[in-house]
């Protein structure tokens, strides 16, 4: 099922404002079992409005939900494009009690600034980790959504460690060789500020303004074996360089470029470890 990825040159990377996808519902009962699948968690917030949902250009957002569904049509476009993974187009909706996440190696989880894991989901996400899956937590930003993401984190193992992954980790040139996370802004902000990184009234405080925001940090989790079992692009939002590549020229060039890299090595990372 794990196929060996080769790869192009990435100046194949085309932009094209038609690239970006309809919003229109997946029927993830066509997707192949032999494919690679893009899997969100879906998971449940606290708070009210700005909390555990927000006002986007769709309407209102769970937290769960943000950079979907458009951003995994992209991303699961380009691997087909790009590499010889042969990948489902589009997200299948998972929680973490689902006897079905067991199926798939790979799971993504995004803005958990807000997030609330019961015990049940805290145990259906070890056992993920236990039968050789990994988790990809993407775009949130400051110390209070790190603190809440890693306390609750903390009722799936709380003898794991997270730490920052070294420049020379090999999920860095598992294809392409990267100097380090890239930093990507969600692309209003970046219209609007031309900066890489969200403003801090956006965020839970306390977050350590812009000193703290501009700075990224992509850290790691490994079991009781040494194995990574998943990784945290925080102070970045990843998803946003993969949703957003088709509205907007500059964009592509300065973000989508190193978001589709970073995302082709931690699924090549997470598919071969």
């Amino acid at each position: 099922m794990f196929r060996k990825i080769v790869l192009g040159a990435f100046s194949g990377l085309i932009w094209s404002s038609s690239l970006l996808s309809q919003e229109s519902e997946l029927d993830s009962s066509k997707f192949c079992p032999d494919h690679f699948t893009f899997v969100r968690i879906v998971y449940d917030s606290v708070g009210g409005n700005g909390e555990a949902f927000y006002r986007g250009d769709a309407g209102w957002i769970p937290r769960w939900a943000t950079d979907h569904p458009v951003g995994a049509k992209n991303l699961t476009f380009r691997l087909n494009q790009l590499t010889t993974i042969k990948a489902n187009q589009g997200t299948l909706l998972l929680r973490l009690t689902d006897s079905k996440l067991l199926d798939h190696p790979f799971a993504f989880m995004s803005d958990p600034g807000w997030q609330e894991l019961n015990q049940r989901e805290q145990k259906g996400l070890k056992k993920f980790f236990d039968n050789g899956g990994f988790l990809w937590v993407d775009d949130f930003w400051g110390q209070a959504e790190w603190e809440n993401f890693e306390s609750n984190m903390k009722g799936v193992a709380p003898n794991w460690k997270w730490f920052d992954i070294p420049k020379d980790h090999p999920i860095m040139s598992a294809v392409y060789p990267l100097k380090k996370c890239p930093q990507i802004t969600a692309i209003q902000f970046y219209r609007r500020n031309g900066v890489s990184y969200d403003p801090s009234w956006i965020h839970k405080v306390p977050n350590g303004g812009d000193a703290d925001l501009s700075q990224v940090h992509f850290r790691g989790l490994n079991d009781d074996h040494g194995r990574l079992v998943a990784v945290a692009t925080h102070n970045t939002d990843i998803a946003d360089g993969w949703e957003r590549e088709g509205e907007d020229e500059e964009f592509f060039q300065r973000f989508s470029v190193d978001a589709y890299a970073l995302a082709i090595n931690v699924i090549t990372y997470a598919m071969s470890h």
